[in-house]
């Protein structure tokens, strides 16, 4: 028998406005942790972050590629967006083991007319390190961003930042990432440059 499925958002226009703004925010201000406004819980492998994410973006005109089918009834219910197989296919993704996912280039990168019709990425990692600008740490740069950002990622794939330069090379082609910890997210837009120290 199967579990019932967890609620979406107890206030659905407000929290989904909410989230929305969050991610723009995210965004905007790359290397600057986000975290949810209010507490959500999202079906595993799905962080509660990844999940109010996907009820604030997802809808029924939004292809979207799992790497885990686990939370494929949560996501049809509440936000009835139609799945895909190919990662090449779908607007967004859903990336819950970072080290298992597929490259960067695997993924929609747009079209030189619209390099909007790309992919976002909502990568889950183990957690963010934010140094001191004294400490050594991956630098982020780009706009958004004053001078510069020092920010570790925990949890990527070895050569996940040469991927993610590859990426920024081809803009204004390329892939937009949202990394999420738990209920944090930070921004990481195809036009920020991050160069490990």
């Amino acid at each position: 028998m199967n579990a019932p499925l967890l609620p979406g958002f107890a206030q659905p226009e407000d929290h989904a406005q909410r989230v929305f703004r969050l991610l723009l925010d995210a965004l905007a201000r790359p290397g600057r942790v986000q975290t949810l406004p209010f507490e959500f819980a999202a079906p595993a492998p799905l962080a509660p972050a990844t999940g109010a994410a996907a009820l604030a973006l997802l809808d029924y005109e939004t292809p979207v590629w799992l790497q885990s089918a686990d939370s494929a009834p949560w996501l049809r219910f509440h936000a009835g967006c139609p799945l895909v197989d190919d990662p090449a296919r779908a607007r967004f993704a859903l990336i819950d083991d970072a080290g298992a996912m597929p490259p960067l280039s695997g993924f929609a990168q747009g079209e030189p007319e619209y390099p909007d019709r790309s992919a976002t990425l909502l990568i889950q990692v183990a957690g963010f390190a934010p140094h001191s600008p004294t400490e050594r740490g991956p630098i982020w740069a780009g706009p958004g961003i004053a001078d510069e950002v020092r920010l570790g990622v925990l949890g990527l794939p070895d050569g996940f930042w040469r991927d993610w330069q590859r990426n920024a090379g081809h803009f204004p082609l390329g892939v937009d990432l949202l990394l999420v910890a738990g209920a944090q997210v930070v921004g990481l837009p195809r036009t920020t440059t991050v160069r490990e120290a």
